[in-house]
Parts: structure tokens; C-alpha cells; sequence
């Protein structure tokens, strides 16, 4: 594990403390409690999966996928199910290698998400993690609804080290868009990050803004692969699966941007999003420096969730 890796993995396990709590303390209990494994056995640890934040629908393809393994391992006690619990979960959890093909082609990301959920700051943190990768990066900053969010992203920009295009208050943000292809090709950047205004209150004009987007990407930029990806507050958890919902029917999701997973009790909420949309978790924030945006390791996930050691060693 690289140090940064590691350092992370710490902030990780450090931020699901309180998600921990709730889940771990419960199931530990059930397998020190019950002497056989039973339909209670099963519903004591499917209430307790729910209540974490995990979400009815991988709640049941874990249990569903626990009973599977429990009857062909022939297993007895319930204590032995805490690994097959932990590997079902990690299984519900999988994000494929071509969930970054982005990273690896001419691409267009475009950034969306309700204010406030950190979605500027994620732009910010992907141009810095992109640049170190030797990628060339401009960034459109078409979020122009927000006073400040221009200011906000130029920041980043500046820390990145990479050029921003746009950011007028009150400005058309497909124009933005536009200049920012503009400037993309003529620079020969490998990737065109944009930064999208985020109102679902108000879903009709984000609509209409985002097809007006997509409509320039699709005429200007046509050899540029498409990467969606919606940013959502995990210290809200059901909120934050029902506005990657809403923006689903709004945006061809490809991938979610967890963020403030640093002190959430709602943790489970990673495992709920991926299950119930059928769309990967490709990133998770535990703070606010660049380093703290990670990909999303499924392994890591649950092995911080349960506080798993033995991957851990001088961790």
C-alpha cells in the first residue's frame, strides 16, 4: 500500500467510526448472541444492515447471497458468518477497471450535483489528480448560477495548475461549454472538465440547460468520451440516493462522487447507491485536500467499514 493510499485508508477508517458503530456493534452481537443460524439469525442482521444505511435492495442480495454461501459451506455457527457477511457485501460493491477509461482517452467529464454536496471542490480535486497523471486538463466553469463558484473553481484551477475557461456570474453555461471545447482543442487537452449549476428544485430548466450542453459536447467535441459523474453529500444518505435518482432521469449517469464521508453515520449509503442504480461508486472524499479524493476500492470500503486488520498492516 503507498503511503497516500494508506494515509487515506486511516482517514477512512477514522471517518466510518460512527457508521461502524451502528453496524458492527449490532452484528457482532447477533453472532456472539444467537447459537444457531436461523431466519431470525438472518432477520436480526438484515434490520441491522437497513438501519446502517445499506438499502433494502443490497440488503436482500446480501443476505440472499449469505444463505448461498452459509448452505454450501455447510456452515454452522454464527460466528463464521462474519467473513461471508463481509465478502458478500465487498461483492455487492465491485467497480469494473473500464470505470476510468476516461482517464485513459480524449474526454469530456461533466460534473453535476445539487450546491453544497461539494461538487466544485471535486472538480478542483479530479483536475489535480488528473494533472499529476500527466494529463493535460482545462476545466469549464459552467456552473454560473452560484455567486463565488467561478472564484471558488478558479481557485482550484490556480492549485491545479491547470487552465479554466468561464466563470462569469449570470453567464450562459452552454456558451461556456462551447468556449471551453474551443479552448480544449486548441490547447490538445486530454481532458475537458466541466463544472454544471445544480438545481433539482427547479428540474426543468436543468433539463433543458443539460441538453443544451450535451447537444454542443455531441456537435463540437464528437471524439471526446462521455463521462457523467453526480456528486453526492454521504452524510445524508437516503436524501443522497434519491437525488442520483432524480439526476438520473435528468443525466446519463456513469459514476457517483461520495463526498464528506469523513464523520457520516451513514456509510452503508455507498453499498445502497451502487445496488439500488446500478451505478458504480467511482469516488469517495474524506476532506478537503486533493489527496482526499480517492477511487473508490470496494476491499477497502468494507475492510474500513468493519475495521478488518488484516489488510492493514502498518496502516
Amino acid at each position: 500500500m503507498s503511503e497516500e493510499k494508506k494515509g487515506f485508508f486511516g482517514r477512512l477508517v477514522a471517518g466510518l467510526t460512527k457508521t461502524r458503530e451502528t453496524i458492527v456493534s449490532g452484528i457482532d452481537s447477533i453472532f456472539s448472541g444467537f447459537s444457531s443460524i436461523d431466519e431470525d439469525f438472518y432477520e436480526e442482521i438484515e434490520e441491522i444492515l437497513i438501519m446502517g444505511d445499506l438499502g433494502v435492495n443490497a440488503t436482500e442480495q446480501i443476505i440472499e447471497t449469505l444463505k448461498a454461501k452459509v448452505k454450501e459451506k455447510k456452515i454452522k455457527e454464527p460466528s463464521d458468518c462474519k467473513q461471508l457477511l463481509i465478502d458478500s457485501i465487498k461483492e455487492q460493491m465491485q467497480v469494473e477497471e473500464a470505470a476510468y477509461r476516461f482517464e485513459e482517452e480524449l474526454s469530456v467529464v461533466l460534473v453535476i450535483g445539487v450546491n453544497g454536496v461539494g461538487k466544485t471542490t471535486t472538480v478542483g480535486k479530479l483536475a489535480g489528480k488528473l494533472k499529476s497523471q500527466g494529463k493535460k486538463v482545462v476545466i469549464a466553469a459552467a456552473d454560473t448560477f452560484r455567486a463565488a463558484a467561478g472564484e471558488q473553481l478558479l481557485e482550484w484551477a490556480n492549485r491545479a495548475g491547470v487552465e479554466m475557461i468561464g466563470g462569469q456570474e449570470g453567464a450562459d453555461p452552454a456558451s461556456v461549454i462551447y468556449d471551453a471545447i474551443s479552448a480544449a482543442k486548441s490547447r490538445k487537452a486530454d481532458v475537458l472538465l466541466c463544472d454544471t449549476a445544480g438545481r433539482l428544485h427547479n428540474k426543468k430548466n436543468l433539463m433543458e440547460e443539460l441538453k443544451k450542453i450535451n447537444r454542443i459536447i455531441d456537435k463540437e467535441f464528437s471524439q471526446a468520451y462521455r463521462e457523467t459523474l453526480v456528486v453526492l453529500d454521504g452524510t445524508t444518505g437516503q436524501n443522497a440516493l434519491s437525488q442520483a435518482r432524480q439526476f438520473g432521469e435528468v443525466a446519463d449517469l456513469t459514476g457517483i462522487v461520495l463526498t464528506k464521508m469523513d464523520g457520516t453515520a451513514k456509510g452503508g449509503i455507498a453499498v445502497a447507491i451502487q445496488s439500488e442504480l446500478s451505478i458504480p461508486v467511482k469516488y469517495i472524499g474524506v476532506g478537503e485536500t486533493i489527496d482526499d479524493l480517492q477511487k473508490f476500492d470496494a476491499n477497502d470500503y468494507v475492510n474500513a467499514l468493519f475495521d478488518v486488520k488484516e489488510d492493514r498492516e502498518g496502516a
